[in-house]
């Protein structure tokens, strides 16, 4: 936005590994001329402002997680994961410096590969609190408060905060108390994995608080107005002025700890739950908490402490805490939540109300003590918050610089690759903010433009599924071609995609029946699918005049999918019909149909979005009611021979009251039983021996056997014991 106009300038650039600095460990502190940078490894870099220059490295023993200055004494804390806390004394360390003791050098840091600085290796002795678990910690007068990571809660410690030299360590813990979480703990029962986004940890004091006195810019600590200190609080924590730890937990709690009654909890033990107070909950990692200074008072004002807590989450969820008097005129906190844009990386309070948040594509900032509704009036807060962004991207993490020019603010960002750098603004011109006409202007426009994508989508989806439909239309339409193709090549020998038909009598109550079984096989190396259908017809010719049209029944059966190597088998009745006559001859005719309308119809008719009544008369005239792909396969004519049934010659028990399978033919089986057989024992040997063989002769009349003794494919005839009489 035109508001801002920020002003960059680089300073330093630092090792990062590949892909970048990750958000949430890396730190700046600023004191004075001096900076102090930490990436996230285990390298602390002091870097001077006026000469522009790295001044030292300092080594640790493990991944430094967070920084804090103590000014009195020059005092650097710093947290290393898995390790502890450190105290390191910049006075001694530089002089140790100056003495040579620096044992190697930081040449990757260089861009000409010259050393800029010596690396100083901190000693194990200088670790004043060793503790695998601590994830954050803060300094209070001469108190240590830590946060630390159990197996299943966390747990807040305070300890004494001996100086550098005194040759020892805190003796024990002061107080401590356990903070009740919403989720468990990651990690293996007993061995908590470190926190993805660390916990935050801060000091609020009420007004003249001494705590404050020996921090630096870029500690966690603040103080806040009187009565807002009390609001929140409580009237306890007033009365004893006492510090409030603050503590934001990755699970989105905002809770809260009074320093003195936790150092006198050890003396008077009593209800730990009693201790600690939960402020809100985010619903997602806490990320920042400070404070803000949101009312501008006149200059003979004697409270000018920040009149409002702020909390953001790493999802970008804003709460900002006021007091406000209520209609009755009681004096009441005043909470409001708003949404900006995430995630947010990292985050800081400045001056002049507004809070500066990063995320992956912009540096952003937001002012609480403008932009507000007419009818908030004194003590209320803004009800829309407009960020406006600064275009500086993959800021990892900031802090504010202790040369704040007037009217305007001084921050120090270290980017994702490792430069550091400074960005000045100037707060004083104004940041336009919409009128409640514009936005809901923009809120109809806005429904508008989401009316019209749905509209969109929905003729998106429509185009989408009919050119799916013929897509799938042509491929059944190719492997139909493919089917005809192979059918209509192969019409001598055996073909790739056959029909076989016999006949047999079955038993179907209450007479017997005579039956056809249609075979189909797929030989080939394609697929019948959908669209393709088994048509039968079966044709019957008077006996008495062969050049008469007889009567023609066909069924229709759908293949759905027969693959290669498959076969279906189709039964159907021939006859004797209701009047118990059996027309001779039949003829059994099958043959493989194809439906265009089924396959090519959908394709072809118009979606639901788009509907034109001339679609409709061009599909009736490119598809016919009837149109379809017919592909004959065989042809088989049912005569008196085959017909012929001998009950004497069944086998017993083979009978079933609904339809048998095809059995063998009738004549075969009939000549069959003429044939040699085995001995049989007993008299029925002896008669069989003795007797001659037997003669069979079937009379029939010359018409009825012309056309039957002149086909080939009649089974029985050339059999000697067979003659036509």
């Amino acid at each position: 936005m035109a508001g801002f106009e920020p002003r960059v300038e680089y300073l330093e650039s630092f090792r990062c590994p590949l892909g970048g600095l990750a958000a949430g460990k890396p730190r700046v502190l600023c004191h004075g001329a001096e900076i102090f940078v930490s990436t996230g490894s285990e390298l602390v870099y002091v870097y001077d402002q006026e000469g522009r220059l790295l001044t030292a490295v300092y080594r640790f023993p493990g991944q430094v997680w967070h920084l804090e200055l103590r000014a009195l004494g020059r005092l650097l804390y710093v947290l290393c994961a898995q390790k502890g806390i450190y105290c390191l004394s910049l006075d001694q360390a530089s002089r140790s410096v100056n003495q040579g003791d620096g044992d190697d050098r930081d040449s990757e840091d260089s861009e000409d590969g010259e050393p800029p600085c010596a690396v100083i290796p901190v000693h194990p002795d200088a670790c004043l609190l060793p503790d695998d678990t601590l994830c954050a910690f803060t300094v209070v007068d001469d108190m240590l408060v830590t946060l630390a990571q159990g197996p299943a809660r966390w747990k807040v410690q305070l300890s004494e905060c001996p100086c550098p030299g005194e040759g020892a360590r805190p003796r024990g813990h002061i107080g401590e108390v356990e903070l009740s979480t919403s989720s468990p703990l990651a990690g293996a029962p007993g061995e908590p994995a470190a926190p993805r986004i660390l916990p935050v940890l801060c000091c609020a004091s009420p007004p003249g608080s001494s705590a404050l006195q020996t921090r630096t810019r870029g500690s966690r600590g603040f103080s806040l107005e009187q009565a807002l200190f009390g609001l929140l609080f409580g009237v306890d924590a007033s009365l004893l002025e006492s510090p409030v730890i603050l503590c934001g937990l990755p699970d989105g709690q905002l809770c809260c700890v009074v320093l003195k009654t936790l150092v006198t909890s050890r003396l008077s033990p009593g209800d730990p739950k009693a201790l600690v107070k939960i402020l809100h909950h985010l619903e997602e990692p806490v990320v920042l908490i400070g404070a803000l200074k949101t009312e501008s008072l006149p200059e003979d004002a004697e409270d000018t402490h920040p009149d409002c807590l702020v909390a953001l989450g790493h999802g970008g969820r804003i709460l900002a805490i006021k007091a406000s008097w209520d209609k009755a005129g009681t004096l009441v906190p005043e909470l409001q939540e708003y949404q900006l844009p995430g995630p947010v990386l990292c985050a800081v309070c400045g001056g002049g109300g507004c809070v500066y948040h990063s995320t992956p594509s912009e540096l952003c900032v937001v002012d609480l003590a403008r932009g507000r509704a007419p009818e908030g009036g004194p003590g209320g807060l803004p009800s829309l918050l407009c960020p406006a962004g600064l275009g500086i991207c993959s800021v990892v993490t900031l802090s504010v610089s202790s040369e704040v020019p007037e009217g305007g603010a001084r921050l120090l960002a270290l980017s994702a690759r490792g430069r550091l750098m400074t960005c000045s603004l100037d707060l004083r011109s104004e940041v336009p903010c919409p009128t409640r006409a514009a936005m809901a202007d923009t809120g109809q426009k806005i429904k508008e433009l989401l009316s019209g994508i749905g509209t969109v989508s929905e003729r998106v989806s429509s185009l989408k599924k009919a050119v799916d439909q013929r897509n799938k239309a042509l491929t059944c339409l190719n492997e139909a071609m493919n089917v005809s193709c192979v059918l209509l090549a192969g019409r001598e020998g055996a073909r790739p995609i056959s029909c076989t038909t016999t006949t047999a009598w079955s038993r179907l109550q209450p007479q017997d029946v005579l039956t056809a079984t249609c075979r189909l096989e797929n030989n080939s190396g394609l697929s019948l699918d959908r669209g393709w259908a088994l048509c039968v017809q079966v044709l019957t010719t008077p006996a008495s005049d062969p050049d008469a049209a007889g009567s023609a029944t066909t069924y229709t059966i759908p293949v759905d999918r027969l693959g290669p190597g498959d076969r279906r088998e189709v039964t159907l009745p021939l006859g004797p019909g209701e009047d118990g006559a059996l027309d001779l001859p039949l003829t059994v005719s099958c043959a493989l149909h194809y439906s265009l309308r089924e396959v090519v119809g959908g394709a072809l008719a118009p979606s639901e979005s788009f509907t034109d009544p001339s679609l409709d008369e061009c599909l009736s005239d490119v598809l016919p009611e009837q149109d379809g792909i017919c592909l004959p396969l065989s042809e088989h004519t049912v005569d008196m021979l085959q017909c012929l049934c001998f009950p004497g010659l069944a086998t017993p028990h083979t009978q079933a009251p609904g339809l048998l399978g095809p059995v063998s033919d009738s004549v075969d089986t009939f000549l069959g039983s003429l044939g040699p057989r085995s001995e049989p024992a007993g008299p029925a040997s002896l008669r069989a021996k003795f007797l001659p063989p037997s003669v069979a002769t079937i009379k029939a009349p010359p018409e009825l056997t012309a056309a039957p003794l002149s086909s080939r494919h009649v089974p029985g005839l050339c059999h000697p014991a067979v003659a036509p009489r």
